[in-house]
């Protein structure tokens, strides 16, 4: 499932014969048997002074993650170089740029099992190029090529040829298309094909399935939301869809109430109203609603906004910093994306005002205990970023690490108004600039470039394809 993942449940039950007293510290978690790097704070460095007594699975296996982490947080890693005066790593462009470019290559056969993710790897290793700052467009040709065989003539691209139309993928599909760019790219879509098939997808309660047959949640919302405003798609329900049967007008319709119904008691948003809170969810959720409406209006109406960041907050992990997808799990470097891309929208709705060009007076998150993590415990030692220190680089990781430490880095902001004439200019209104937080810890040479933080690809990419399909024909 590329759009956040779902990880094992660890029992929260005792085990027997185990001491509930204390917690066993190795030498690894102790501070005292190794001097940490001049410039990291001790908040970094040291295990929590709070530990939880009861031993269980998670307990251990956070444990586990924390021994992994401290030597890197403390700059002290074997692998390690290029420190700067605040004790962080280098961000080893020029080995993440090949990674990326030989992810666009051949892969082996055991990644067969990856074929329903075409369009993903596709999306991943363009994206990261982006951010990077390589030139995505010299890959037009081979991009169209590849996708065209995996849209069906019914509307939305599949994971692969021949495969049934999912949003995920046509997600995917639509937006390396724009970051490709060109009217032969943008030509591509169906885009008639792809409203019809989207419509047959809108259910009555108001979310959206993710296939013809498949299940309703909010990842389907937030694809369909961002392929309707980027190909400027009516809003009106084709003729035969069961929302429009059922009594709904428009492809918006009821989305924003389905959306507040996946807020839990946690304050957190789940996939579908009644499910546990996760951080990929909550990111779908609040791009969603940001593309229907300004976050200052639309958050307030529909999220109880203290509970969520209450519960987003909680995400973020010390000493490591970084952040986790679910209430005691382990930190994993591709929520730096999935909650980390949370805070700028909602620092735009608690702004309460566009033009906000200055960066508010306090972040809702530890931007250096993200950088610190990222740079410190997520890169490979040959290019490409992961999960955590001990796991294997992927693209997936690759591109939402790198995602995050961009969110980190920039300044998101909303301007009065938009050119866009469609139905969602506020999300065509967002503008980035560089922080420039007293707390940043990363060197010049490790700035990436901004993205857009409701569609994650460069902002002049989803500009240029809102102008094409603009200029369209209407077909309703």
């Amino acid at each position: 499932m590329p759009l956040g993942k779902r990880k094992v449940r660890f029992p929260h039950a005792q085990k027997p014969n185990r001491p509930t007293s204390s917690i066993p510290m190795t030498s690894a978690m102790n501070p005292s048997d190794s001097k940490a790097r001049p410039g990291i704070p001790a908040l970094f460095t040291q295990p929590p002074p709070i530990r939880d007594p009861l031993i269980t699975e998670t307990i251990d296996l956070q444990n586990a993650t924390l021994e992994k982490c401290l030597p890197f947080l403390k700059g002290i890693h074997s692998t390690q170089k290029d420190f700067n005066d605040h004790g962080v790593p280098a961000l080893q462009r020029d080995l993440h740029i090949s990674y990326l470019y030989d992810a666009l290559e051949d892969y082996p056969e055991g990644f067969v099992a990856m074929d329903a993710s075409r369009p993903w790897i596709v999306y991943w290793a363009l994206a990261g190029l982006a951010m990077m700052g390589e030139e995505t467009t010299r890959f037009r040709e081979r991009v169209i090529t590849t996708l065209r065989p995996m849209q069906n003539p019914t509307g939305g691209f599949g994971g692969g040829h021949g495969q049934t139309s999912h949003l995920a993928g046509s997600y995917a599909a639509v937006l390396s298309l724009a970051m490709v760019g060109g009217e032969e790219a943008f030509g591509l879509v169906d885009r008639h094909a792809m409203w019809q098939w989207i419509g047959r997808l809108k259910q009555p309660d108001g979310g959206f399935r993710v296939c013809e047959g498949g299940e309703e949640d909010v990842r389907g919302a937030y694809c369909a939301m961002t392929l309707i405003s980027l190909l400027d798609l009516p809003l009106t329900l084709a003729p035969g869809s069961q929302a429009r049967e059922a009594g709904l007008e428009s492809l918006t319709s009821g989305l924003p109430e389905y959306l507040s119904r996946c807020q839990t008691f946690e304050g957190g948003i789940s996939g579908s109203p009644g499910s546990e809170a996760h951080g990929a969810y909550a990111f779908c959720a609040l791009a969603c609603l940001s593309i229907l409406g300004p976050p200052e209006e639309i958050f307030n109406r529909h999220m109880d906004i203290p509970m969520l960041v209450s519960w987003l907050s909680a995400r973020q992990s010390a000493p490591e910093g970084g952040l986790s997808g679910r209430t005691n799990k382990l930190v994993d470097g591709c929520y730096s994306h999935w909650v980390g891309g949370c805070w700028p929208l909602l620092e735009s709705s608690l702004e309460g005002k566009p033009d906000s060009t200055e960066p508010p007076a306090n972040s809702l998150f530890s931007r250096e205990g993200l950088t610190r993590y990222i740079l410190g415990c997520c890169q490979g030692n040959d290019g490409g970023l992961r999960d955590k220190p001990g796991k294997h680089v992927d693209s997936y990781h690759t591109c939402y690490v790198m995602a995050g430490l961009s969110a980190a880095q920039n300044h998101h902001y909303r301007t009065d108004s938009s050119i866009a004439s469609n139905n969602f200019s506020s999300s065509f209104s967002w503008k980035s600039s560089p922080s420039r937080d007293p707390a940043n810890v990363f060197s010049r040479g490790d700035r990436l470039e901004p993205m857009h933080p409701l569609y994650v690809i460069p902002h002049r990419a989803a500009e240029q394809m809102r102008l094409w399909s603009e200029a369209q024909p209407l077909f309703v």
